[in-house]
């Protein structure tokens, strides 16, 4: 039988994932519209750490689906498979009894 906690934790991480594939988002935006500006070391360093986390999961569904209408679809795709992680997380805590 697995803890609660563990349940638990995977749903922390897959929200907090969520999270910053928004801020990945806003972030391009903002810096497309020059509102933001990447030669700023601090804005730099977190654009960095976003793309780090979310490009490995992005790039095979860039691949799969293209452009639509020059709009990226992808990051929308990406989080519709973490809301399912975690509803068959929680699918899964309670059909074991946790």
């Amino acid at each position: 039988m697995i803890p609660m906690p563990v349940f638990s934790l995977i749903d922390a991480v897959l929200s907090i994932y969520s999270l910053i594939v928004f801020v990945t988002v806003i972030m391009s935006w903002l810096i497309s519209f020059n509102v933001i500006n990447r030669h700023n070391q601090f804005v730099d360093m977190i654009w960095r750490f976003v793309t780090a986390l979310t490009e490995p999961a992005l790039r095979p569904i860039r691949k799969a689906i293209p452009y639509i209408g020059g709009i990226d679809i992808s990051p929308l795709v990406l989080l519709l498979a973490v809301y399912f992680l975690r509803e068959m997380n929680q699918w899964i805590a309670v059909r074991i009894g946790v």
